[in-house]
């Protein structure tokens, strides 16, 4: 089966919403991709897509730079969902007409449909809907009709049923739209005629029969984190290759508690992959001596990864290709909001330097996957829950949660406040609802008290944040109890600690890390 013959297009306009377009359309289990306004005809006739969404974006189609579309994409016979910016793109091509709104519209707003139409099939006559637009159509081009209004917006929803174009000024993509995910099963299922058949138990197969196309009887390396995407990454080529995979896990002296035990007995035991475990703990700290800046201290151990990395395989011999845990969020250039369109399909090397200087052949098995796939694929290989719910930990680890110079003794002292958080947390049956949670050490001492002893000593910041991106993050209300235990905890059992803050800043404006 070809997982990718029932596919979506998504043409972007620069909205900040595209990638919730593709992952509400992976969430119907169908393939989708999202490619610039720009795209070519040919490129969409090639690349034959069962239905074409068309993006939001910033700009007004009144402005004389506003992003167009090929009017011949609206003539190739496939259904057509412009969202917002896209509705008004689809009006404006085809002599209807946008003005400026009265006032701009952003925000909840209640949706009346009046209408009976295929998009919204089984959706109530009366919900809310998330707008996010300052014009609106005042015009409808001929043979369209109006089927769904909201106060602001006397036309809110278009259609030309005949030649299966549609048009939402609301964005159904986004959270805040009640019945959006029902609107775009309509249009995928009963407009487009789609089979959700992008579901992971085939999607395990198939990928493990591309790796054995791209790599023949090669030999792969992988660098492995113990993350969930060179995780799942490691995984899908052992039972691709065999023992032809090489995964190699490199202890930098800046990991958590336990960090490398667990790498090792669940690859290896548990898996059975040939892992090599390479201790570069002295050499990344000598390196890190006395750097308290932390662009630095992130120079420093990406540059040190790769000569480590460099030495072990050219140790190992021959090898043809290097495995990255690359994401489809890091194949798509990252929109810029006022900038209009620019996802553009980029190379993108999360192993920083490491292809160009060693001459390897990239396989990138999870590069059209989004992270929750990531997890539902890891899920289907069995890959432990514990692998798979791991919260997110930053590529230099524990060098930027040292705030000023990272040495042995200081390390010591966050790794066992960090163990203390992240057990507490998970005691709690809190761990799986926070996107971060971890121990920060200042760079300054306080004045305390301990039994009849006055104390000069550190203070550790606990950071507990939740998002669905990173880009940005609101911290957790965690309970009272729950705080005053960890404090107490980390002062009682952390030697050289008297004082424990709590971080209640959100992004933005400040930022997860403290580095």
């Amino acid at each position: 089966m070809d997982l990718h013959e029932q596919k979506i297009l998504i043409l972007d306009f620069g909205s900040q919403y595209t990638q919730n377009i593709a992952r509400k359309v992976r969430e119907c289990q169908v393939y989708c991709e999202i490619h610039p306004c720009t795209w070519s005809l040919e490129n969409i006739r090639q690349f034959a897509p069962k239905g074409i969404i068309l993006s939001g974006g910033p700009a007004s189609v009144l402005e004389r730079e506003a992003p167009l579309l090929d009017r011949r994409v609206l003539e190739l016979g496939v259904p057509v969902l412009g969202i917002c910016y896209g509705m008004q793109i689809l009006t404006h091509l085809l002599m209807g007409r946008v003005d400026p709104a009265p006032e701009r519209e952003f925000g909840r707003a209640e949706l009346m449909v009046k209408e009976f139409s295929h998009l919204f099939d089984g959706v109530r006559n009366k919900s809310t809907v998330w707008m996010s637009h300052g014009d609106r159509i005042s015009r409808l081009p001929e043979g369209f009709r109006s089927t769904a209004f909201t106060d602001n917006s006397p036309i809110a929803a278009i259609e030309h049923p005949i030649h299966k174009l549609y048009g939402l000024q609301f964005h159904p993509e986004v959270v805040h739209t009640q019945e959006g995910l029902r609107i775009l099963q309509n249009f995928i299922y009963k407009i487009c005629n789609v089979r959700p058949e992008w579901k992971m138990e085939s999607l395990v197969d198939f990928t493990i029969e591309q790796i054995r196309k791209q790599v023949g009887n090669g030999k792969v390396l992988c660098a492995l984190s113990g993350g969930v995407d060179s995780s799942v990454v490691a995984v899908l080529l052992h039972k691709a290759i065999g023992e032809r995979l090489t995964c190699i896990f490199i202890d930098n002296g800046v990991l958590r508690t336990g960090e490398r035990q667990k790498v090792a007995e669940t690859f290896r035991e548990h898996f059975h992959i040939n892992l090599i475990v390479v201790d570069a703990i002295d050499r990344f700290l000598d390196k890190l001596k006395d750097v308290v800046d932390p662009e630095q201290k992130r120079k420093i151990i990406g540059n040190t990864f790769i000569e480590v990395f460099e030495e072990e395989a050219r140790r190992l011999g021959e090898h043809e290709f290097l495995a990255q845990g690359t994401l489809y969020p890091d194949v798509i250039e990252s929109v810029s909001f006022k900038g209009g369109p620019s996802a553009v399909i980029k190379s993108h090397h999360n192993v920083g330097g490491l292809p160009e200087k060693m001459h390897l052949k990239l396989v990138e098995p999870l590069r059209e996957l989004f992270k929750d796939e990531v997890r539902a694929l890891g899920r289907e290989m069995d890959v432990p829950d514990e692998v798979i719910s791991r919260q997110p930990f930053p590529g230099p680890g524990l060098a930027i949660r040292v705030i000023g110079a990272v040495t042995k003794e200081r390390l010591d002292i966050l790794r066992l406040a960090d163990k203390i958080i992240l057990d507490e947390i998970k005691a709690a049956g809190l761990y799986k609802k926070i996107w971060q949670s971890f121990a920060v050490l200042l760079p300054v001492k306080t004045v305390g008290v301990m039994g009849d002893a006055r104390t000069y000593e550190n203070v550790i910041a606990l950071r507990a944040v939740n998002s669905t991106d990173g880009m940005t993050a609101d911290w957790v209300h965690l309970p009272y109890e729950l705080l005053g235990r960890i404090s107490n905890r980390i002062i009682n059992e952390v030697q050289g600690v008297n004082r424990v803050c709590y971080d209640i800043s959100s992004k933005p404006p400040g930022t997860i890390e403290w580095e």
